[in-house]
């Protein structure tokens, strides 16, 4: 049974909304702030477009005890059917700073896709591998985001980060503990992570000329052999020395579907909602994924994607048997619990 909305918002977030002139809005829909397109209403959500709003806005929430989750582009997330509880912020604080040097500073609601083309048309080289890929600054700092060889750890010289405490601080690249997309923030132990406000890399001078032909390569790769459509995005980290869309596909569910959302023909790894598809139907298919690949190979796959929202008692799986009828029968068990985890968006 879905809990009560929470009362909003407190003494202290009613004063920070009202020094930003923000607007507070009720059970609004998350599905359309999100690029699969799925998603429940949020109690209560608000749009920031500058740091230090995002960071007074947080603060305050946190101040009146209520649970924040942050959402910038919506990709690599799922958010749950029942909803949010508490206040989303969506981030959109996109401010740029192009320094001499090379380095470069991004507010963590820029577009990574659009920050990569801009350093490479200035010249600076490190970012090019983003151009394409959705998303935002501080979401692609939190799970160490990268393609065609490069990740953010490759160039991140530092962030500007939140804490839980109400503190502002900046922390080194190497304080994140970045990993195979993941990241100390990523793992954080506690409901309440530190919120990255801010990012600063260090790129390297190269020709213009060359970085675009690059860009111009890695976006003739992606639309090869990558969907189109509303997608999470890669659902599965790819385990050791494989590939986790090659596992799905070995498995026999290519094209496998529950409900509004199907498994990808063109790229395993990536669940397409063809138009009503739901986050049951989703983890339905990760489920069914997870056994299939785990009963063939041995091997168990990781969710790439964070899960947020309400999930209790969200578990049965909306196609039945039918799915395992479709797709050949899953008799065994994975020695895993559920298939992804809650965590901040």
């Amino acid at each position: 049974m879905m809990s009560r909305p929470m009362a909003l918002p407190g003494e202290a977030l009613t004063t920070v909304l009202r020094r930003w002139g923000l607007t507070l809005r009720r059970g609004v829909p998350l599905a359309r702030f999100t690029t699969a397109r799925i998603g429940g209403p949020a109690d209560a959500l608000v749009i920031v477009e500058e740091v230090p709003a995002l960071a007074e806005v947080v603060r305050a929430a946190w101040a009146d005890g209520i649970p924040v989750t942050l959402l910038g582009g919506g990709s690599n997330v799922l958010v749950s059917d029942r909803g949010v509880r508490g206040l989303v912020v969506v981030n959109r604080a996109r401010d740029l700073r192009f320094e001499r040097d090379g380095r470069v500073w991004a507010a963590s609601g820029a577009a990574l896709s659009t920050l990569a083309r801009l350093c490479a048309e200035r010249g600076w080289a490190g970012l090019e591998w983003g151009v394409g890929i959705p998303g935002t600054v501080g979401g692609a700092v939190v799970g160490n985001a990268g393609a065609h060889g490069g990740d953010i750890a490759g160039c991140l010289e530092s962030v500007e980060l939140l804490l839980p405490e109400g503190e502002v601080v900046t922390w080194s690249a190497a304080q994140l503990e970045l990993g195979y997309r993941t990241s100390r923030l990523k793992t954080w132990p506690h409901p309440r992570r530190p919120v990255v406000l801010t990012a600063r890399f260090a790129l390297r001078p190269a020709d213009p000329e060359v970085l675009l032909e690059r860009i111009a390569a890695f976006h003739a790769y992606r639309r090869r052999t990558q969907p189109g459509g509303a997608s999470i995005g890669s659902m599965f980290r790819n385990p050791p020395g494989d590939y986790a869309g090659r596992l799905i596909e070995a498995a026999g569910l290519k094209g496998a579907r529950c409900g509004g959302v199907v498994i990808s023909p063109l790229h395993a790894n990536f669940f397409i909602n063809e138009g009503n598809g739901t986050a049951a139907d989703v983890r339905a298919l990760m489920a069914e994924a997870q056994r299939r690949v785990w009963e063939r190979f041995g091997v168990l796959l990781e969710p790439e994607i964070e899960m947020i929202g309400e999930w209790e008692d969200e578990t049965a799986d909306p196609c039945g048997g039918a799915l395992r009828r479709e797709v050949g029968g899953a008799r065994g068990e994975p020695p895993v619990g559920p298939v992804g985890h809650p965590g901040a968006g």
